[in-house]
């Protein structure tokens, strides 16, 4: 089932998306929810990210090329970073490219919504507390890493985390590929079983240190083959069983620090 957010006449809705068209709901999609009768046609809406998460964390450097590059343990302690819900835009938006800088780096990804609260939760339960899945583009200023290591502002601009374009709760995670093209271009292209880090031990190493709650949204990596990218290219996130995200990129007018 694909759940989407969306504007219409003015209204923000939620509905499950197939077939062309959007039936309406009411109530939590995470509880309980039901039908209003009101069916759209897609192309009478603009669709929204299908989730504004309260956290949104990443994980960095989290695939590789080939099964025989995977380690035969992971990482006792991978690396994780922070997102600010106000890097969120949905499907069609544009990224803005920070004044002062020429290009800035995509980052396809499949990302895991939560769909109950989970603390300490085992690596073998994880799947019974996640909602369903969408794309995620993981926006990338390296320009702004701080030499010290910390990647906090780098990742946080408005409009660097695009999300979309539907949350599809009956997937398999370790049975998709994850795709970009850049311009009509295939840049990326990897199965997650090509993760370092799997999706269930990530998720549940994050519920040991903190509560998540549901909509929150984790970003399980990029494969290889992210680059920088400029004004006016666009980019398209794929998961076949999700479907497509796409953005351009567009320069800002806003300029940061003095």
């Amino acid at each position: 089932m694909k759940f989407a957010r969306l504007i219409h006449m003015g209204k923000t809705l939620t509905g499950v998306a197939a077939d062309g068209a959007i039936q309406v709901i009411s109530g939590d999609m995470y509880t309980e929810w039901e039908y209003t009768g009101e069916v759209l046609a897609e192309e009478e809406v603009q669709l929204l990210a299908p989730v504004i998460p309260e956290k949104i964390l990443g994980i960095g450097a989290n695939y590789v090329s080939s099964e025989e590059e995977l380690p035969e343990q992971i990482p006792d302690l991978p690396v994780f970073f922070f997102k600010p819900s106000s890097s969120v835009i949905g499907p069609d938006e544009n990224i803005q490219i920070p004044e002062g800088i020429e290009e800035v780096k995509f980052e396809s990804e499949l990302a895991v919504i939560i769909g109950k609260e989970m603390k300490n939760v085992p690596k073998e339960e994880v799947l019974d507390y996640v909602f369903g899945y969408t794309i995620g583009n993981d926006v990338t200023a390296p320009q702004f890493f701080h030499e010290a290591g910390h990647w906090t502002l780098g990742k946080s601009f408005d409009t660097f985390t695009p999300l979309g374009p539907y949350i599809e709760t009956e997937l398999d995670p370790y049975e998709v590929y994850v795709k970009a093209e850049v311009n009509g271009e295939e840049k990326q292209n990897s199965p997650t079983s090509l993760m370092i880090v799997p999706l269930a031990e990530m998720v549940s190493y994050l519920s040991k240190v903190m509560t998540l709650k549901p909509g929150d949204c984790i970003l399980t990596g990029s494969p290889l083959g992210a680059y920088l990218i400029k004004s006016d290219d666009v980019i398209v996130c794929k998961i076949d069983e999700i479907g497509m995200l796409s953005n351009k990129m567009v320069k800002s007018s806003i300029s940061v620090g003095n």
